[in-house]
């Protein structure tokens, strides 16, 4: 079963073609040469991107059992977000301000602050069967994990935090509203990408109709009529000027297919 998807609607950059996404609705590998694809947050998708796949709504799922509480792979953030609210649940309160799928979130190990989505893990399920969290080598926006993401244990904290509520609402408010993936770049150990890219004059930055936004540096946004051509050009060339002042080669955080 397939769905066709116009990634400049359903991307959160809103560039990118026509395709049809092949859906998955049961536990099994997923053949290699498919990229998964999830709600597109953080994707920059090229013409010809190959194969996609992802998984259907039969993955929506949320079930609270004692301290346990398991999430479908194609569960959205706002849905977690809200369910946990409703429960009075910890540490997943920066969901309301980070959009993605369950698996998106889990394979970058999402998070702000010090808060990350693998705080509270306890296992995932993937093809190859339940992994539990000491199996999974993880960091700061990255993970080991290399396969469909069908679903995720958590231990469950009572005490959901109003007040982090705010204060991820307060650090989202300085940044652009335009389409975007979010960052562009992972920040360096010590240092921080939007400094990097500020520091050699990119900041504000154009190529075509995608930028590097003026309201923070890191950020790639798409001003209207942005391509997959501009995007990789201006992410380049940031990427170069940063290595040649700074000698330190940003890493890509958004992810190119």
């Amino acid at each position: 079963m397939k769905r066709t998807i116009d990634f400049s609607r359903y991307s959160s950059i809103k560039i990118g073609p026509v395709v049809d996404v092949e859906l998955i609705d049961r536990v099994a590998p997923v053949p290699e040469e498919y990229f998964i694809v999830g709600g597109a947050n953080n994707l920059l998708v090229s013409p010809e991107p190959g194969p996609l796949a992802m998984l259907s709504k039969k993955f929506d799922y949320i079930r609270l059992e004692g301290d346990r509480l398991t999430i479908g792979g194609a569960t959205k953030s706002g849905r977690i977000f809200s369910f946990v609210k409703k429960h009075d649940i910890a540490g997943f309160e920066y969901l309301g301000k980070l959009p993605g799928t369950l698996g998106g979130l889990i394979r970058m190990n999402a998070g702000m602050k010090e808060d990350e989505i693998f705080n509270r893990l306890i296992s995932v399920t993937t093809a190859t069967g339940e992994l539990p969290k000491s199996a999974i080598h993880h960091g700061y926006r990255h993970t080991g994990i290399g396969e469909m993401i069908f679903e995720a244990t958590f231990h469950v904290e009572r005490g959901f935090d109003t007040e982090k509520v705010a204060l991820f609402t307060r650090m989202r408010a300085n940044q652009p509203s335009d389409p975007s993936p979010g960052s562009a770049f992972k920040n360096p150990p010590g240092d921080y990408a939007g400094r990097l890219i500020e520091a050699v004059g990119m900041k504000g930055a154009c190529r075509g109709d995608v930028a590097f936004s003026p309201i923070h540096a890191n950020f790639l946004v798409n001003l209207g009529a942005g391509t997959f051509a501009d995007a990789v050009a201006l992410m380049e060339e940031a990427r170069r000027r940063v290595f040649e002042q700074f000698g330190i080669m940003l890493e890509n955080e958004v992810q190119v297919i």
